[in-house]
């Protein structure tokens, strides 16, 4: 006879319309960005917002992030080429805060090294909000694991580093990125690793605050975000970043998503019984015992249990790595 594993089931919250209201077009704040003008300097696009659509010219589709399509574009004066996020206009309010949320995040962020910089943001005729970025000329994790394999713990360190840098500088100025994963992580050719996309990112209260919204990407979601009352229901963002940051790491070493196995299709209702109910991934024998416990740091079901940003930087399989 089976045996029934009896636990509540999570009370699986799904968006109710308050949570879209006020269903009215939101003003734009003033210093969001300045009017478009017909033509820009060099000086304007790398430090300001003084640009329009026509200022540059498409060359690919590089992809598709939380709630618009990224560009490779050329600027026509300059040549510089640069990543310009275009997030489309659906008359949904949410959707026009979240790509607001996300320039002033950005803006807020240009000073750190490891996350991709702003230089500058507009509005098209049609309503979209268009984001210019740093062009990162290697792609992201997810296509260095496709194209060249799994990472080894020296590089993963060497990752991970400079993440947590980012998480630290963010999480000090109470943003949680809320969508942690390797095809958010980008890499340029001086092997710079970055953070991108903000789309579903968050400015935390002053108070420990749950984000209370199923936005992110599903596989990399932290327990609490299916069952918060199970999983510290008093949870903040930030302890998310580094679950999914984790997972992250687990993939880029084994090759593929840790609760699935090797070539198995996910789908929600899999990945949430095995996020929620499943032990943690364990790493295979061939990690070392300071990358098996880094990822357990990361991987605690509970999450007031997880080591922050700050604590996992001075964490040994870190620091090993500079020493040696």
């Amino acid at each position: 006879m089976a045996l029934v594993h009896r636990r509540n089931s999570p009370k699986l919250r799904l968006p109710e319309i308050s949570d879209h209201r006020p269903r009215f077009p939101v003003p734009l704040p003033a210093n969001i960005y300045k009017q478009p003008s017909t033509s820009a300097t060099t000086a304007s696009v790398a430090g300001g917002d003084n640009i329009s659509a026509g200022d540059f010219e498409k060359l690919s589709v590089l992809g598709h992030g939380n709630g618009g399509t990224v560009y490779k574009v050329r600027h026509k004066l300059t040549s510089i080429i640069y990543a310009l996020k275009i997030n489309h206009y659906d008359s949904d309010p949410t959707t026009r805060r979240r790509a607001l949320t996300e320039v002033n995040i950005l803006r807020r962020a240009t000073d750190c090294t490891n996350v991709v910089k702003y230089h500058g943001s507009f509005e098209k005729p049609t309503g979209d909000v268009c984001i210019l970025m740093e062009y990162m000329d290697s792609g992201s994790l997810e296509t260095a694991l496709k194209t060249t394999g799994t990472f080894s713990e020296s590089k993963l360190s060497t990752v991970a580093r400079d993440i947590l840098n980012g998480l630290t500088y963010l999480h000090a100025r109470n943003i949680a990125h809320r969508d942690i994963k390797p095809s958010n992580i980008l890499v340029n050719i001086k092997n710079e690793v970055k953070i991108a996309d903000f789309g579903v990112s968050k400015f935390m209260g002053r108070t420990l605050e749950a984000c209370n919204s199923y936005v992110g990407t599903c596989a990399y979601m932290s327990p609490e975000r299916f069952d918060p009352e199970v999983y510290g229901g008093n949870y903040n963002g930030f302890s998310a970043d580094i679950w999914s940051l984790g997972l992250t790491l687990f993939e880029l070493y084994v090759g593929y998503f840790p609760f699935l196995q090797s070539g198995q299709r996910p789908d929600w209702a899999s990945l949430m019984c095995a996020i929620c109910f499943s032990d943690p991934p364990s790493l295979p024998e061939t990690a070392s015992s300071e990358f098996r416990n880094f990822v357990e740091c990361c991987l605690k079901k509970e999450s007031g249990e997880r080591w922050s940003a700050a604590q996992l930087l001075t964490h040994p399989f870190l620091c090993k790595d500079m020493e040696s």
